[in-house]
Parts: C-alpha cells; sequence; structure tokens
C-alpha cells in the first residue's frame, strides 16, 4: 500500500461514527424542546416504530438507547412507558466497577465497544431513582416500593465497596417517601437518613419531626433534625409576619417566606395531606473522544503508564485520543415553585453532573494511561517492522512501520458511551396543604431564560400527590 493508501486506510478506520456522533441528532432536538422528535430519532435508531416496541436484537449500543428513550418518555409524562423501558434496559445493562486495574478499564474503554453498555454507579442508582417516579408520579406506591427495594440492593452494594461516597440521594429521599406513606416510620427515617449524607435537606424538616414520634431509628444527622442541637442544624424558612387587617377585596400577602395556610394539622397523624414536587433540568455531562499531546497525557496518567515511553519518540502519532467529559450545554439550572401563590422551599437533592464528573476524575487517569500503554505496543512493534524493512529499504521500513502502527490505530476507538439524557440536577420540594384544589406553577431559570409550568392538583384528605417536571435542557 502507497502513502496514499495508507492515508485513506487510517482516515476509514478513524472515521466510524461514535456513540456520541449517532445520538447527536437527538440531543439538539431535546435541546430544542422538540422531545417527540427526539423520541423519534431513538426510535430509528433502536430500529423500532413504537416507543413501548422493545428490540428483538440487543446490540452493543441498544440498551443504553433504550435508557435515553425511557429518560426522554419520563420528561414527556409518558409514565407507564417509560417504567417498561426502564426496566427492560436494566436488565440488559452492566455494571462498571471503577477500582478495576488501568488495563481492564483500558480493554473496555478502547477494545470492547462491542459488550454491553456499563453503568456508572451514579447512573446505575439513577435508573432506578427516575424509575420510582414513574410509579409515584400515578399513585402507585406498590410499584414505587418494588423499585425502591431495587434501589436499595443496589446502594448498599456501592456502600460496600465505596464506603466513602455517597450516592443517590434523591432516590433515597424519595423511597423514604414511599416508606412514610405506606405507614413504616423507621425505615422512612433511614431512608432519610441516607439522603442526608450528601447534603441538608431542609424540606426533612417536618417529616422527620413528625416520624420521629412514632419511629425508634435514630442517627446522629437525624437527632439535628429531631431538635436534639448539634452544628449545621438547617434552620427553616422563618414565619412571615402577621399581615395587617385587610378587606376582603384585598390580594393575600406574597411575602417569599409566608408559610402555606394549612388547616389545623395533627403531629400524631400518619399521614397529612401533601404535596411533593420533583423538579430536574439539564442534562449531565457525556463522552466525546479529545486529543491532547503525547507529553501532556504522560502528565496526567502518571504512574498508570506500563512500558518504555521512549518509543513514543519515533511513533508517528504524536497525539493520545480518549473519550472524555464535555457539557451538555444545559439551558436551565435553577428551580423555584409556588402552591396557591405562596413560595415553597426546594431542595437541591442531587446533582447528578458533579457526580459524574467526580467519577470521571476517578477514572481518567486510568483510561489515559491505558491509552499511552497502547500507544507503546503499537510503537514497539512498528519499530520491529522498521527494523526488518530496513534491511532492504528505508522506505519500505518506513512504510512497514506506519502501517502496522496505523492499522491498530484505526482498531483502537475510544467508546463514548453515555446516559447522555440523566438529568443534572434533581429538586424536591413538598408541603403540606388543606385537603382540596391546589394550583402549582414551576420555573426553571438559567442561560435560556425561564420556563414556566403549572398545574391543578387535587389532594384528598390525607393523601398526597406528586407533581414531576422534567426539563431536559
Amino acid at each position: 500500500m502507497g502513502i496514499l493508501g495508507l492515508g485513506m486506510g487510517l482516515g476509514v478506520g478513524s472515521g466510524c461514527a461514535t456513540y456520541s456522533d449517532k445520538t447527536e441528532s437527538m440531543r439538539e432536538l431535546i435541546s430544542a424542546g422538540q422531545y417527540e422528535a427526539g423520541l423519534a430519532e431513538v426510535n430509528r435508531f433502536i430500529k423500532v416504530k413504537d416507543p413501548v416496541e422493545l428490540p428483538t436484537k440487543w446490540k452493543s449500543e441498544t440498551a443504553l438507547a433504550v435508557l435515553e428513550r425511557a429518560t426522554i418518555l419520563h420528561a414527556m409524562g409518558s409514565w407507564d412507558a417509560s417504567a417498561t423501558n426502564f426496566q427492560a434496559a436494566d436488565e440488559q445493562l452492566e455494571f462498571l466497577d471503577l477500582r478495576s486495574s488501568a488495563d481492564e478499564i483500558g480493554r473496555y474503554v478502547f477494545s470492547d465497544a462491542a459488550t454491553h453498555y456499563r453503568t456508572t454507579p451514579t447512573e446505575k442508582l439513577s435508573l432506578n431513582g427516575v424509575n420510582l417516579i414513574n410509579y409515584l408520579a400515578q399513585g402507585d406506591l406498590d410499584g414505587a416500593a418494588i423499585e425502591a427495594k431495587r434501589f436499595t440492593v443496589m446502594r448498599n452494594y456501592l456502600l460496600d465497596y465505596d464506603p466513602e461516597h455517597a450516592h443517590g440521594a434523591f432516590g433515597s429521599y424519595l423511597a423514604g417517601f414511599v416508606a412514610e406513606r405506606q405507614g413504616n416510620p423507621d425505615s422512612a427515617l433511614r431512608y432519610y437518613d441516607e439522603a442526608l449524607q450528601e447534603r441538608e435537606l431542609p424540606t426533612l424538616i417536618e417529616p422527620i419531626g413528625r416520624l420521629g414520634q412514632r419511629g425508634s431509628y435514630r442517627s446522629e444527622r437525624l437527632d439535628r433534625y429531631l431538635g436534639g442541637g448539634g452544628a449545621g442544624f438547617p434552620a427553616p424558612a422563618k414565619e412571615a409576619a402577621p399581615a395587617e387587617a385587610a378587606s376582603d377585596d384585598d390580594e393575600p400577602a406574597q411575602d417569599p417566606a409566608a408559610p402555606i395556610p394549612v388547616a389545623d394539622a395533627n403531629p400524631a397523624a400518619p399521614n397529612p395531606a401533601e404535596v411533593l414536587v420533583i423538579i430536574k433540568t439539564g442534562r449531565v455531562p457525556y463522552k466525546v473522544p479529545v486529543r491532547i499531546p503525547i507529553g501532556a497525557a504522560i502528565g496526567l496518567a502518571g504512574a498508570f503508564v506500563t512500558g518504555n515511553t521512549a518509543l513514543l519518540e519515533h511513533s508517528a502519532m504524536k497525539v493520545v485520543v480518549f473519550p472524555d467529559l464535555q457539557p451538555a450545554g444545559n439551558l436551565f439550572d435553577s428551580a423555584e415553585w409556588t402552591i396557591d401563590g405562596y413560595p415553597v422551599q426546594l431542595d437541591l437533592v442531587s446533582d447528578l453532573g458533579a457526580e459524574i464528573n467526580r467519577e470521571f476524575d476517578e477514572l481518567r487517569p486510568k483510561i489515559i494511561g491505558s491509552a499511552i500503554t497502547r500507544m507503546i505496543v503499537r510503537a514497539a512493534a512498528a519499530e520491529g517492522a522498521r527494523a526488518a524493512g530496513n534491511q532492504g529499504n528505508e522506505v519500505v521500513g518506513l512504510l512497514s512501520a506506519l502501517a502496522i502502527e496505523g492499522a491498530m490505530v484505526a482498531l483502537d476507538k475510544p467508546d463514548t458511551r453515555s446516559w447522555t439524557t440523566l438529568p443534572d440536577r434533581v429538586w424536591i420540594g413538598r408541603t403540606q396543604v388543606p385537603p382540596g384544589e391546589h394550583t402549582l406553577e414551576i420555573v426553571v431559570r438559567g442561560s435560556g431564560g425561564e420556563e414556566r409550568r403549572t398545574a391543578q392538583v387535587n389532594v384528598g384528605p390525607g393523601g398526597y400527590v406528586v407533581l414531576d417536571v422534567t426539563t431536559l435542557r
């Protein structure tokens, strides 16, 4: 093969579309708020027409595409269809152990794109957590409880292998709400304690105080919320000063700290009438192939490089190609809500984008180290070909070295698969309300301006309503 032919061969090998390339149109449509069109794009990817139709053959990217479809359906409020897709994807997906060696990580990231996708800890727990919302939004506590058990099994496993990092705070919070509604105060307190491992959550002050009267489970974190003292106790929003006498024609005061007027509440009552709101904004960073100079890559990889880096001085390839995270370009990053015109506390419960970044920060040196190690192996093979070819002709030796190194590079494509539609941030708000009809307004804001949604809900005595608003923008 001549030099021109070699260049063409390398172009074909390195031009294969990655997962992030294949799903670019879907992400652009979602960013524009065109969920139906984004759903159609995923269906074409999976090669089906109906959003609940599952593939007959599960290839290396199929389960991940079904996971993306489940998320889009969730954002559209198609709870049953979303749950079906989440469950089907969950059965096919594998788990990526972040403790694996650089060699093992490298084989998966660079060579095993033909295998099923392996979720990170954050992705795995988020799958169960988001699917739990599918059931809560329909008032199906039994279905939500089953998903909560799946979430708990995986979370306990993750704590055993990575006790230093808590994951899935929003899933723990919602599992606690399910247990609370099913009359299991100690289980609810345990779940709320898990959620508090990651950050303080003022919306849990009232529920924990109420559950503490009926349950016996305690922890240092819960004691702060039960009035046991201790630094860091999250003070609830101050109550508004009493309003001056007003005529019947006056509008109700809209002080930001004003409490919602609630009928006489009985603290010992197992379940007050309540509204719980879940707001999810944006999408987490996703993987794309990036190139950095070899020298910079060696500095980032540190001890994870195996082999003689001096061999790379003669390599034709002067850059390292590996998958790295790219921001999703989210339009919204903050949220608030009101009920009947009264502002209500809203907690940022999970910052999934930050969790994804933290996980990848742990993996990145191993990935780069593996990429450099593979380059050293290629360089050694190329040097061998060069030496053999030089016995007859230096040009033949050079071409032989380039051909071998180029062919190996063409086969070594970084895997950019990741859950690209996973929401970036999860907010939860809740409040007791008088039974009856209420008007909820949800507002998300960011660089893209603001988006408002209004909903009418009817809460029965001792009942609840869960409202989910997801904007993947």
